[in-house]
C-alpha cells in the first residue's frame, strides 16, 4: 500500500509541477519538478518512506526514457556529427574523471583519490530529458543540438563503467589502467552490437507476426514498451553497458522499413499517444524523485562535522568550475576541428560564445545522482568492514553540482543563445511549408493521371485542393486570383476551336458561336469590351461563312447547320467536349511551370472534368459503381502516399518544423485508418 501511495504523489507532483510551469514559463520544468519533490519530501516526512534503489531506478525509468529518446533523434545528423558526439561521449567524460578526481582529492584530503574519480565519472554523464528541456529554450544551433542529445543518449556508458572501475578500486584497493579500458572497450562496443542485433530481432519478429496475420495493435505498442526492459537486463546479464544497449536497439528498431498501410499506421498513432503519456509520466517523476533525494543528501552531511559547510559549498563551486572549465576547452577545440573540416572561417568571438553554450548546456541530472546513489555504505578493507569513506559527503557534493549545473543551463543558456525567432515566424514557416506540400501532391497527381484512372485521381485532388484552400482561408496567406488563368485558359479554347475551323474538322457556324461565347465569358470575367479580340474573330467569321456557303452552292448540298435542333446540339456538345479534353491536356502540361499555381490548375482541370463527365452521357452502372470504389481506395492510397514523401522531403529540407512534420504525419496516419475502417 505504501509503493501504491508514493507512486500516486508522485503523479500528482507531476500533474502540479506542469500547471505551475505554465504559471513560470521562464523556470525550465525541471528545476519546478526538483522543487516540487523537494516540498514532498518535507511534507511527507516520517509519513511515506521515499527511497532510490540505483539499479531499479535505471532499469524502471531511465531505460525507457533513453529507449524513446533513440527512437526519436535525428538518425542522419547523428551520424553527420558521430565523431564529435563520441569524443564527447568517451574522451570528455575521462577528461573531466581525472581532473575532479585530482582535485577534489587535492581539496579534501579524506576522500581517497579512488573515490574521488568515482565523483568525477558520476559527473561526467549529461542529463538527456535536462539538455532537451534547455534546448527548448534556447536558440541552440543543429549541429549543436545534435552533438548534444548524441552526447547524452551515449556518455552514460563511459561513466557508468568509471564510476564502476573508480569503486572497485576503493574496495579492493588496486587498479589497473590497462584492465579498465580493455573492460571499457568490451562494454561499449560489446553493447552497441547486442543492441543492433536485439533491435534487429525484435523488429524482424514483430514483422513476422504481423506477416501471420496474428498481430494486433495492443501487440505492437506492448512490445515497444517492453523492447527497453528486455535491453537494459540483457545487458546486465552479458555484463555490458546496459544504457548504450538500450540505446541501440531503440536506434536500429527505428530504422527498420516498415511498409505503407493502415494497420501500421493505425499503431503509429496508438504508439505515439502511448509513449507521449509515458515519457511525460517518467520524466516527471525522475526529477521529481531528484528533489526528493536532495533534503536526505544535504541533511545527511550537514550536521557532519567533519569539514566545514562553507568549505563543502566552496568545494562545488571549485568542482563546477573545473568541470565546466574542461569542457569549454574540449568544446573549443572540436568545434575548431568541425570547422576546419567544413573550411569555414568562424570569428573567435563567435567561437567562445559557441563554446560557452555548449558547456553550460551539458546540465546534470537524475542519472548522476542514480550513480551516486550506488556507492556502497560499507566496503571491507582487508580487516574489517568500516563505513564507504566520505559517502555522505560525495552525494552532497554530487547535488550540489546537480542544482548548480541546471541553475547554469536555465538561466544562462538563454541569455548566451536568445530565441530571437518568433514563434508566429516559425508557424508563418510551417503554414506555407504545408501548402508547398498540399501543392506537390496535387502536381504530381495531376501527373498520374490518364484517361483510365482521371476518374479516380480527380476527386482526390479536389480533397486536397479544398485543404489547401481551407488553409489558406484559415491562416490568412497569400493567395493570388485565378481570373488571368482563367482567361489565359478561356484563349485556348477559342484559339483551338479556330484552328478547328480552320482545318474543317467542325462547322464554322457553331465553332464561331462557341468562339463568341468564350469572347463574352471573357469579358464578364475581366469587365472589358475585348474589341481588338471580337474584330478579329469577326472578320475570321466573315470570311470562312463566306467560304464555306460558296463551297455548299457549289456542290449543292444541304448545309450541316440545318439538320434540324438535335444536330445542333450534338454538334455543339462535340465542340465542347474537344475543346474541354484540349484544355484539360494543356493544364496536365502547365501544372509544374513556375508562373502557375498548382491549386488553381487542378481545380480548372476538374472543373472541365465534371464537364466532360456530364457532356459524354449517363452514369455507370451498378458493376461500375463497384469498380470505381476500388480504383478510389487505391487512388486515396496514393495520394497519402505522397503526401507523407512530401512531409518528410519538406522536414529534411528544413523547411516545416520537427513538431508540425509530426503532427501532419499523424493526420495522414488517421486518414489511412479511416480508410481500413471504410473497407
Amino acid at each position: 500500500m505504501a509503493a501504491l501511495v508514493l507512486a500516486l504523489v508522485l503523479l500528482a507532483t507531476v500533474l502540479a509541477s506542469s500547471v505551475i510551469a505554465q504559471l513560470l514559463p521562464r523556470i525550465s520544468l525541471p528545476l519546478i519538478q526538483i522543487a516540487c519533490g523537494i516540498a514532498v519530501a518535507l511534507i511527507a516526512q516520517g509519513q511515506i518512506a521515499i527511497t532510490l534503489n540505483p539499479e531499479l531506478f535505471l532499469v524502471l525509468f531511465i531505460a525507457p526514457l533513453l529507449f524513446h529518446e533513440a527512437r526519436e533523434a535525428d538518425k542522419v545528423s547523428l551520424w553527420k556529427n558521430r565523431r564529435s558526439m563520441l569524443s564527447y561521449a568517451i574522451g570528455l567524460v575521462i577528461a573531466i574523471v581525472l581532473v575532479v578526481g585530482f582535485t577534489l582529492n587535492w581539496l579534501a584530503p579524506s576522500i581517497p583519490l579512488a573515490a574521488a574519480f568515482a565523483l568525477g565519472a558520476a559527473l561526467g554523464p549529461t542529463d538527456p530529458i535536462a539538455v532537451a528541456s534547455v534546448a527548448r529554450q534556447a536558440a541552440i544551433p543543429q549541429r549543436q543540438k545534435t552533438v548534444l542529445q548524441g552526447e547524452s543518449l551515449l556518455n552514460d556508458a563511459s561513466g557508468i563503467v568509471s564510476f564502476q572501475f573508480a569503486v572497485a578500486a576503493v574496495v579492493t584497493g588496486s587498479f589497473s589502467a590497462v584492465e579498465a579500458a580493455g573492460e571499457f572497450l568490451l562494454s561499449f562496443f560489446g553493447a552497441l552490437a547486442a543492441g543492433v542485433i536485439l533491435g534487429f530481432l525484435l523488429a524482424k519478429g514483430a514483422e513476422k507476426v504481423r506477416d501471420m496475420g496474428l498481430a494486433t495493435t495492443t501487440f505492437h505498442v506492448a512490445l515497444e514498451i517492453l523492447a527497453p526492459f528486455i535491453a537494459y537486463l540483457l545487458g546486465e546479464a552479458i555484463h555490458v553497458s546496459g544504457v548504450i544497449l538500450v540505446v541501440a536497439c531503440g536506434i536500429t528498431m527505428s530504422l527498420m522499413p516498415r511498409s505503407i498501410d493502415p494497420s501500421v499506421s493505425r499503431m503509429n498513432i496508438v504508439s505515439s499517444s502511448v509513449w507521449e503519456v509515458l515519457t511525460f509520466a517518467l520524466n516527471g517523476i525522475v526529477f521529481v524523485m531528484l528533489g526528493t533525494q536532495l533534503p536526505q543528501a544535504f541533511g545527511g552531511f550537514w550536521i557532519d562535522e567533519g569539514i566545514s559547510n562553507f568549505d563543502a559549498v566552496l568545494i562545488i563551486a571549485v568542482i563546477t568550475l573545473l568541470m565546466y572549465g574542461v569542457r569549454f576547452l574540449w568544446t573549443l577545440a572540436s568545434e575548431a576541428l568541425a570547422f576546419k573540416e567544413q573550411g569555414e572561417e568562424v570569428p573567435l568571438r563567435q567561437r567562445l560564445r559557441s563554446a560557452a553554450v555548449m558547456t553550460l548546456a551539458g546540465a546534470k541530472g537524475a542519472i548522476t545522482l542514480a550513480i551516486m546513489f550506488s556507492l556502497p555504505i560499507y566496503v571491507n578493507d582487508g580487516t574489517a568492514v568500516v563505513a564507504f569513506p566520505q559517502r555522505d559527503l560525495l552525494i552532497f557534493l554530487s547535488c550540489g553540482v546537480i542544482l548548480l549545473s541546471l541553475l547554469c543551463a536555465t538561466f544562462l543558456v538563454p541569455l548566451l543563445a536568445p530565441r530571437r525567432e518568433d514563434p508566429c515566424e516559425q508557424c508563418d514557416r510551417d503554414n506555407e511549408a504545408k501548402a508547398e506540400i498540399f501543392r506537390g501532391v496535387i502536381e504530381e497527381l495531376t501527373a498520374k493521371q490518364n484517361p483510365e484512372n482521371a476518374r479516380a485521381l480527380g476527386p482526390v485532388i479536389a480533397r486536397y485542393t479544398d485543404r489547401l484552400e481551407q488553409l489558406k482561408e484559415e491562416q490568412d496567406l497569400h493567395d493570388e486570383s485565378d481570373t488571368a488563368l482563367r482567361l489565359e485558359v478561356l484563349q485556348w479554347e477559342q484559339e483551338y476551336v479556330l484552328s478547328l475551323i480552320e482545318q474543317d474538322e467542325v462547322p464554322p457556324l457553331e465553332g464561331y458561336q462557341y468562339v463568341s461565347r468564350s469572347a463574352r465569358i471573357s469579358s464578364l470575367i475581366k469587365h472589358d469590351s475585348l474589341r481588338k479580340i471580337a474584330f478579329i474573330t469577326q472578320f475570321r467569321r466573315m470570311r470562312m461563312v463566306a467560304r464555306k456557303l460558296w463551297q455548299r452552292l457549289r456542290n449543292r448540298m444541304p448545309g450541316e447547320g440545318g439538320a434540324g435542333e438535335n444536330g445542333y446540339e450534338r454538334i455543339m456538345r462535340d465542340i465542347q467536349i474537344r475543346a474541354a479534353e484540349y484544355v484539360i491536356g494543356r493544364l496536365g502540361r502547365e501544372i509544374n511551370q513556375p508562373g502557375f499555381q498548382s491549386e488553381k490548375v487542378s481545380q480548372l482541370m476538374l472543373e472541365y472534368q465534371r464537364m466532360l463527365s456530364m457532356l459524354r452521357g449517363p452514369g455507370p452502372s451498378v458493376t461500375a459503381f463497384a469498380k470505381n470504389a476500388e480504383l478510389d481506395l487505391r487512388a486515396t492510397r496514393l495520394g497519402l502516399r505522397i503526401e507523407l514523401e512530401k512531409i518528410q522531403q519538406a522536414y529534411e529540407e528544413e523547411r516545416l518544423s520537427r513538431a508540425e512534420a509530426q503532427r501532419m504525419r499523424e493526420d495522414v496516419y488517421l486518414m489511412q485508418i479511416d480508410l481500413e475502417d471504410y473497407m
